[in-house]
């Protein structure tokens, strides 16, 4: 599959099958998101795999959605904020940082023939207390991941002469 057709098929997934996946597909995506390129190579994240029955259903705590809890995975991304990059002008990059990573993450998971949703109105601060994070960590994104139990919408997307300048 070349990029583009990966790129097409990767869509927010709200609905999975009541399935594992496998531990050599997490491994796949987890090396994927390793390899992600980041500000000065500083790499500021840390990634939590949740899946036993017991994590996730602290987690689902911090975003109750009835879909969510289809995703037999959630992975974490947090940001580690004493470790991004600052810019001359004062201007953090962790964030930046941390969605070049997830997205290798969610293509990576669509490459796996997996689904995948970013979920980033949860409840930050709740994740952080039941996770026990650091103080210089930040939860930025909730990733579930499973096999898709939904089809995918048709993207809207604004045509080429409007992003263009």
């Amino acid at each position: 599959m070349d990029f583009l057709e990966l790129v097409s098929r990767r869509y927010s997934c709200r609905g999975y099958q009541p399935m594992a996946v496998e531990q050599a597909k997490l491994d796949y995506v987890m090396e994927c998101v390793r390899l992600a390129p980041s500000a000065v190579n500083r790499q500021p994240w840390r990634f939590r795999i949740v899946s036993s029955d017991a994590d996730r259903a602290r987690l689902q705590q911090c975003y109750s959605r009835e879909w969510f809890a289809t995703a037999p995975v959630y992975v974490i991304a947090s940001i580690l904020h004493d470790e991004e990059w600052v810019r001359g002008d004062g201007k953090p990059h962790g964030n930046i940082d941390i969605a070049i990573a997830v997205e290798h993450l969610c293509l990576a998971a669509a490459a796996q023939g997996l689904g995948s949703c970013w979920v980033c109105n949860f409840d930050a601060e709740l994740c952080k207390k039941l996770f026990s994070l650091a103080d210089n960590e930040e939860a930025a994104v909730l990733i579930p991941l499973g096999y898709a139990a939904d089809e995918p919408k048709e993207k809207k997307r604004k045509p080429m002469s409007d992003i263009m300048a």
